[in-house]
């Protein structure tokens, strides 16, 4: 069983920063690609940054240049730093990884956690 418990959602003013992060756990052998997708009331989930084991990064257009992705393959970890953070950044974010384990290759979801930008 592999779980991905994301952290660091809340409330932010416009032009404020927050850091997210996603820890995966359980019988891990190996994780690809970790990314973080977003999803705002009455949209689509989307795709906001990916990122590979040797280190490769995309990110939306909607983000470059304000959200950097990083992670920590030691401890299994990413993180979202998000700035100059925009009330149309408001969503759900969660963490996506495709994982190796005994039973072969699957795709993992976090529960989510919530990123509201207001003033």
């Amino acid at each position: 069983q592999v779980q991905l418990v994301e952290s660091g959602g809340g409330v932010v003013q416009p032009g404020g920063s927050l850091i997210l992060s996603c820890a995966a756990s359980g019988r891990i052998f190996h994780i690809n690609a970790m990314d973080w997708y977003r999803q705002a009331p009455g949209k689509e989930r989307e795709l906001v940054a990916a990122s590979t084991r040797a280190g490769t990064t995309n990110y939306a257009d909607s983000v470059k240049g304000r959200f950097t992705i990083s992670r920590d393959n030691a401890i299994n970890t990413i993180y979202l730093q998000m700035n100059s953070l925009k009330p149309e950044d408001t969503a759900v974010y969660y963490c996506n990884a495709g994982v190796y384990t005994a039973r072969g290759f699957d795709n993992y979801w976090g529960q989510g956690t919530q990123v509201t930008v207001s003033s």
